[in-house]
Parts: C-alpha cells; sequence; structure tokens
C-alpha cells in the first residue's frame, strides 16, 4: 500500500519482503536494498506486531517472549545489516520507530514498554558507537499516530481502546498524523540535522 502510494507521487519504488525479526532475513532485505540502491544511506524501521496493550497478569507467559522478539529485534537485525555499509561510506542515518512506552510506564504496556525501552536504548548506544563514521541515529517514541493500521487496531475496542482514548484525551498538542511524523523523519535524515 506504501509503496504503491509513493509510486503514485512519480517515485521509483521498489518493495522487498522479508521477516526483520529473523537475522537471515534482515539481511538478505539488506543485501538486496544495497542491489537496487547502490549503497543504503538511510535506514527507517519501525515494528508493529499483532500485540495490543493488555495488563501483564492476562498475558500468556508462552506469548512474552515472541512479543519481545517481534517487537524489539527487527530494528537491531536491520541495524546490523546495515552498518557495515555505512561504515564504509563514512556516513548514515537509521531512524527507528519505538513508542512513548518505551520511556512512560503505562498500564498494559508492561511487555510493549520493555521492548520498545531496548530499541531506544539500542539506537542511543549505536548512535555513541558510530558517530566517528560519521553515521546518525534517532528513536522517535510516539504515543497515538492518527491515521495508521497500527492505532486502529489498538483502539479499537477492549482494554486498550480504553487507555488510549484517554490518552487522546490527554495529548493537549493533539494526536500526531502520519504525515506529522513522516516530517520529523524527514528532518532528521536531511543535511539539516546533521549537528
Amino acid at each position: 500500500m506504501a509503496a504503491k502510494s509513493i509510486a503514485e507521487l512519480g517515485a521509483t519504488v521498489t518493495f522487498i519482503a522479508g521477516d526483520a525479526a529473523e537475522p537471515a532475513a534482515a539481511a538478505a532485505i539488506a543485501t538486496q536494498a544495497d542491489e537496487v540502491l547502490s549503497g543504503i544511506d538511510i535506514l527507517m524501521c519501525t515494528t508493529a506486531a499483532d500485540v495490543r496493550p493488555d495488563l501483564f497478569i492476562d498475558i500468556p507467559t508462552a506469548d512474552i517472549a515472541r512479543s519481545l522478539t517481534r517487537l524489539s529485534l527487527p530494528s537491531m537485525h536491520m541495524a546490523s545489516a546495515v552498518l557495515p555499509g555505512m561504515r564504509s561510506r563514512r556516513g548514515g542515518v537509521i531512524v527507528n520507530v519505538a513508542s512513548d512506552a518505551a520511556k512512560t510506564a503505562t498500564p498494559g504496556e508492561a511487555v510493549i514498554g520493555a521492548a520498545k525501552a531496548a530499541i531506544v536504548m539500542f539506537t542511543r548506544t549505536i548512535a555513541m558507537e558510530e558517530k566517528r563514521y560519521g553515521i546518525r541515529a534517532n528513536a522517535l517514541t510516539p504515543s497515538l499516530v492518527h491515521g495508521t493500521a497500527s492505532t486502529e487496531r489498538i483502539t479499537a475496542d477492549g482494554f486498550s481502546g480504553k487507555l488510549f482514548a484517554r490518552a487522546a484525551q490527554q495529548a493537549h498538542l493533539g494526536v500526531p498524523t502520519a504525515d506529522d511524523i513522516a516530517a520529523l523523519t524527514v528532518f532528521l535524515c536531511s543535511p539539516a540535522a546533521a549537528r
């Protein structure tokens, strides 16, 4: 769907399918993209696993590891796959999308928050490690983002629907849209954010 929307703007689009939660698949995605682009300069990674906020006591123990894996590992696997090329070219930008659950304890987001906090700490650390190679890394931590399938899924009903209805009411400046997040990402990937 995103590829089609971008193509309608007149841009050349190549869609590469793969499961970045699997290390070999992440490497294959990066290899294919590297060939298409003649080098990857920007990596934006976001995860939207089929996990909905729920009280920890109600999450089956068998689902905990799967949720952590699906939410946190794709950012790490993809960065691992693209960093060698970025280092060799002495530059690049990585933007990982996490969640405000990474920073603020919220009922129903014990596992989600843990996974997203892992992404934020990972991103902060690679930013420190890679800056000498001209590579920047940032994490975005939005809460709800209007107009996304993820927000529609978690606000539809049940515990998470009630939780996020309250969160939307408390967003004094309003809930951001996908376009708001895109504009911030464009800035972070641009030379204007180089320093």
